[in-house]
């Protein structure tokens, strides 16, 4: 499955099961620099009251099967608006340099 198409069936899969404000696709594959060992990069913004270290938990179960490697990152519309502007956290570099899948 190419990038495209990835990002089109995750964007469904992840709707299917949450209300994601937005979808950022951010790291290798947002700069057009993927390799062979590069996964996926996706933070979702959604509003949750799960603890930090579970909320990623559904969708990677929901995303199981897709064929590429992904990492998960969820935020919630606070936190987001929060770090945006702050360099060096992970929000920031979706933020200012990945690319919006997704948006609500």
């Amino acid at each position: 499955m190419d990038i495209e198409g990835y990002l089109k069936e995750a964007v469904r899969k992840i709707l299917s099961i949450g209300d994601a404000e937005k979808i950022i696709l951010f790291g290798s594959y947002a700069y057009g620099k993927p390799t062979t060992d590069s996964d996926i990069d996706l933070m979702v913004v959604m509003d949750t009251n799960e603890r930090p270290h579970k909320r990623s938990v559904a969708l990677r179960k929901t995303l199981k099967g897709l064929g590429i490697p992904k990492d998960i990152i969820v935020k919630t519309p606070e936190e987001f608006k929060r770090f945006k502007d702050i360099a060096g956290t992970i929000v920031y570099t979706a933020a200012h340099r990945g690319r919006v899948v997704y948006e609500r």
